[in-house]
């Protein structure tokens, strides 16, 4: 996915307006806030908006704008731009871009999106489904936020959970507003999705019934890809997005969408509602089988298995008994009616990426968050750029230039899916391993062997 270039997006650093012109730019959409259950404390706009820098994420959702306490947040701290953005107060944008190096340094913007949690019962069946909702400014965001206060318990978790049918929270966001966005969040994952196995449907129509027509677009999750999802033909006509769901700062941007349009909430929009491969131009992706739930199987009895193997024991848990845990592949399988590798027509480009940490911690042999690996992530930034330009676009020469030992071997291994995982299942995040036994040594003797310095020897002549 060639050509990606960071590009100022303000007209100048104290002016309230972003550029009209159209731009490339990388966005992460779902996000949370601390107020969410189970995220870091240091989850904040100041630390958004210094991660998104780090990144090379131009425009960041906000996150839990139905949370009360973090609505007020959102509304002390951030200046609201004509074109539908946010960003940071300009005094304290400030101190946080001195903790950027200045190689990182760009323009954030922010934009209104938000996770619901839908437990409810359909069919006969418990369903528990997660939705993103977008809307353009705070006064439809509260507008919003009061029906939904009115139905269920908004304060106690930034992704509220409501009792209410995903069809009618859809319903909802149409009648509050016409420019706001419905997009079902990471769609197969076993226990809130929309075609998870636990919980979920067979198809988007058994869950949106007659307002089917108003979903645009589906977030893939983590536990799987593009190619997956072009399997089921039902999926042809949806643009396919990418976020990280960042329970962290340090998360941000571990799957991401790239657009070329204008820096305005209208054009975002309609890039993501038609698909256009002009201004929609493909998402980067974890590999599937890092995702907590590409494979099928039971945590707790160390049992993990590819859908084959699920099959010949009937969904039976060896060890315990009990149902395995049916992963997203299990599921992609069971609803496909393409083979892989059958590209359609409306599709867009992706490319495979390995979080730079995790890359250093195998380098380096130690954990992904030790000191040892903060300290070379950030030298390498320094150096480079933002972590998603080096890891997808820097040239290979490039990054070698940086001198770090064994950097431009393992991007270059990633860039050509020349890496082996150990596929995640039932919670249980993938592992991912770069190098084969003895290669990692074998390349360092080799990079050793040719910085050597050669002594010069003298030769004197006979008298």
């Amino acid at each position: 996915m060639a050509g990606f270039e960071r590009q100022i997006c303000y007209k100048n650093f104290g002016a309230l307006k972003f550029e009209r012109s159209y731009m490339k730019f990388i966005s992460d959409f779902h996000i949370h806030s601390h107020y969410s259950r189970a995220t870091a404390k240091n989850l904040n706009l100041e630390n958004l908006h210094i991660a998104a820098q780090l990144k090379g994420i131009t425009v960041v959702g906000t996150g839990d704008f139905t949370h009360p306490e973090w609505f007020a947040e959102l509304k002390e701290k951030l200046v609201y731009d004509e074109n539908g953005l946010f960003r940071l107060k300009p005094d304290i944008a400030k101190q946080c871009d001195k903790q950027v190096p200045s190689s990182c340094r760009s323009q954030v913007a922010f934009m209104l999106v938000t996770e619901i949690s839908n437990i409810y019962k359909k069919n006969g069946k418990t369903r528990k489904n997660h939705n993103l909702l977008f809307v353009p400014d705070l006064d439809t965001a509260a507008r919003l936020g009061s029906k939904l206060l009115a139905i269920g318990n908004v304060k106690s978790d930034g992704r509220p959970i409501l009792g209410m049918d995903a069809r009618n929270l859809l319903e909802i966001l149409l009648k509050t507003t016409d420019r706001g966005f419905f997009v079902p969040a990471h769609i197969w994952t076993p226990w809130f999705s929309l075609l998870g196995s636990k919980s979920g449907f067979d198809s988007l129509q058994d869950c949106f019934e007659d307002l089917t027509s108003h979903i645009y677009a589906v977030e893939t999750g983590l536990s799987s890809d593009p190619a997956m999802n072009w399997r089921v033909s039902a999926l042809e006509n949806l643009t396919l997005i990418s976020n990280s769901d960042a329970h962290s700062p340090a998360n941000l941007g571990r799957e991401a969408n790239i657009f070329d349009t204008e820096l305005t909430y209208d054009s975002i929009i309609e890039a993501m509602k038609s698909g256009s491969p002009n201004h929609f131009l493909g998402t980067l992706e974890f590999y599937p089988e890092e995702g907590k739930y590409h494979y099928d199987g039971h945590r707790k009895c160390e049992i993990s298995f590819h859908p084959t193997q699920t099959l010949s024991h009937n969904n039976i848990c060896p060890v315990c008994e009990k149902p395995l845990t049916l992963g997203v592949l299990y599921r992609v399988n069971a609803l496909s009616d393409r083979p892989e590798g059958v590209k359609p027509t409306k599709s867009h480009p992706y490319d495979h990426i390995i979080p730079l940490t995790d890359i250093l911690s195998e380098m380096l042999r130690v954990g992904p968050r030790t000191k040892k690996v903060f300290q070379q992530y950030h030298s390498i930034l320094e150096k480079l750029g933002p972590e998603l330009n080096v890891l997808n676009e820097l040239s290979l020469e490039k990054i070698e230039e940086a001198g770090i030992p064994l950097l431009k071997e393992s991007i270059g291994k990633m860039r050509k899916n020349q890496v082996e995982i150990v596929p995640g299942y039932d919670g249980e995040f993938g592992r991912v391993k770069i190098f084969e036994e003895g290669e990692r040594e074998t390349l360092i003797s080799k990079k050793l062997l040719f910085h050597m310095p050669v002594k010069e020897i003298s030769i004197e002549k006979k008298k």
